[in-house]
This record gives C-alpha cells, sequence and structure tokens, in this order.
C-alpha cells in the first residue's frame, strides 16, 4: 500500500475537500483523512499511479504539494537536516558577505554551488576568501540581526523528539552558525565547516578537511551506524545539491524549496509547504504535532 499526501502552505491554506475527495476518487484511493483541515490530508492507495507526476504538475499550479510514499514505515527514527535555506531562511555565508560588502559576489558563487554547477569545495574556498578581514563580531551580527528559521522547524524538531527520535544539523555552512540553530531548535547534534579566525578577524580560509556532500553522506552513515538504525530509517532534508546524497541514502529524502536541479532528482519535493510538511510525509496529524 502507498500513502498519498496533499498538503499546502499553512501559512495560507490552499487545500480543500473538493480538491482533495476528486483525486482520492480518480485513484481508486481509501478514505481521505484529514491531518489538518485546510492544510494536509491523506488517502491510500494500492500501487504508485502512473500519472503522478502529470498530476502532481497540476497541483503545484494551485499550491498544493503532492507526495506517494510507502504505507510502511512512514514515521521515521532519525533526522538529518541542512541548515541554510532549510532549518533557517538565510544563507549564512552570503548574510556575512552582505556586511562585507561583497554579497552580489558571493550570491552569484553560492547560487551556482546549491545548482551544482560548481565544485562545492572549491565554491566555498573562494566566497570565504572574500571574507578575509572581517571582524569575528560580525558573526554575532548576521545572527542577531540577519537570522530567522524556517517555519515548522520547531514542531518537526519537537514532534520527532517526543517520539524518541535523534537529530542531527549537517551543514555545508559554518559552527559559529550551526551551533546557534541545534541549540535553539533542540538538535542533539550538529557538523558544519569551521571559519578561521585570528586576532579578532577572519583569516578567509576554511577550516579542513571541507564538509561537502561527502561528508553529508558520511555524517547519515556514521550516525545510524552508531544507533543501530538502517538508512529506511532516516528522514533527511535539504536544499541544494551538496544535499543530493544524503537525501538519495535516507528511507524519505526531502527536497524542501529546492534548486530545480534537485527537486527532479528527487521523489518527495515540498515546494509551498513549510517544516511541518515533513510531519504529515510521515502521517502525523497537527494535533499530534508537539511544542505547539
Amino acid at each position: 500500500m502507498y500513502s498519498c499526501i496533499l498538503l499546502t502552505n499553512p501559512a495560507a491554506p490552499a487545500l480543500n475537500l473538493t480538491t482533495a475527495d476528486a483525486l482520492r476518487s480518480a485513484w481508486g484511493g481509501g478514505d481521505l483523512k484529514w491531518l489538518a483541515l485546510g492544510e494536509a490530508a491523506e488517502f491510500t492507495v494500492e500501487s504508485v499511479p502512473s500519472n503522478q507526476w502529470d498530476v502532481w504538475q497540476g497541483l503545484q499550479t494551485q499550491g498544493i504539494d503532492l507526495i506517494v510514499t510507502p504505507a510502511e514505515g512512514r514515521q521515521k527514527k532519525m533526522l538529518l537536516a541542512d541548515m541554510d535555506s532549510t532549518m533557517i531562511q538565510q544563507e549564512c555565508i552570503d548574510e556575512l558577505a552582505d556586511v562585507a560588502g561583497v554579497g552580489e559576489r558571493v550570491k552569484e558563487i553560492t547560487a551556482k554551488a546549491m545548482n551544482g554547477e560548481l565544485d562545492f569545495e572549491g565554491a566555498l574556498t573562494e566566497r570565504v576568501g572574500l571574507l578575509k578581514d572581517l571582524p569575528e563580531s560580525v558573526i554575532q551580527q548576521v545572527i542577531d540581526e540577519r537570522i530567522s528559521f524556517m517555519p515548522g522547524g520547531k514542531a518537526l524538531l519537537a514532534t520527532m523528539k517526543d517520539a524518541g527520535a535523534y537529530c542531527a544539523l549537517v551543514s555545508g555552512g559554518f559552527t559559529a552558525f550551526t551551533g546557534f540553530v541545534a541549540e535553539a531548535l533542540g538538535f542533539d547534534e550538529n557538523r558544519a565547516n569551521r571559519l578561521l579566525v585570528e586576532d579578532g578577524k577572519l583569516v578567509g580560509k576554511p577550516g579542513l578537511p571541507i564538509l561537502g556532500r561527502e561528508a553529508k553522506v558520511r555524517a547519515l552513515e556514521e550516525i545510524t551506524a552508531r544507533l543501530g538504525l538502517a538508512h529506511d530509517e532516516v528522514i533527511a532534508v535539504g536544499d541544494g545539491a551538496n544535499d543530493l546524497g544524503m537525501l538519495k541514502l535516507a528511507g524519505f529524502g526531502v527536497a524542501l524549496h529546492a534548486k530545480p536541479s534537485v527537486a527532479a532528482e528527487c521523489e518527495i519535493r515540498i515546494n509551498h509547504g513549510d517544516l511541518s510538511a515533513l510531519l504529515y510525509v510521515q502521517g502525523y496529524a497537527k494535533s499530534e504535532f508537539a511544542g505547539v
């Protein structure tokens, strides 16, 4: 059996009974279950519909995401999450660069790296080089003035941890930011790159080794081995090309507001929902969310 989940942006609910029930009827699905009225609903089918992606495309124009997953084993025991543009709404290095006055150049490199057009390690080294001699205090300034959490993140962490899941934050960004985000949201551990500092200023070089795509895959492998979990018991979420390895290895790999080239390689694509979508995908109803 497979679960078909329809969801939308909780801040502007666009899902109605007519749309949900029409799809359920067309696909010969089981009873419709509302996970959150107007926000998310699901039903089961016996096999993956052959026109899944045509229907998905049509629903996109209505502000609705459609996900089809195996009905068994939906609730995962581990969350592995990217940080920039995933758990937070910004790219930290872009914010640092904006303060340094080199924002446009760095944003251009970031966009190409996230699309997979540039080697991640080379792109990171080049961007960090443009931050040379920036005062270390600017890191806290960016945290205080420019960082905002992605909606749904607190409910996601609280609900999964309440159910006994392990939560890890793994980023191609920097520990100065992942430490803050991990503590604020309740992650059990975080891994990221280091910004080297000397005499109160950024050196303009990242610490080695650089954590990129393969480091995220290793994080999934190492943490699951340590906890005695199977890869299928992990839900991973990210938006960039360097997330693809972990997204493909996890039981559920979620492309959240991802670059088109990244989303195209993932079975679970969330373009309209927020991080609470990861709970709906796992079958949680909104009434079961913790910390809300």
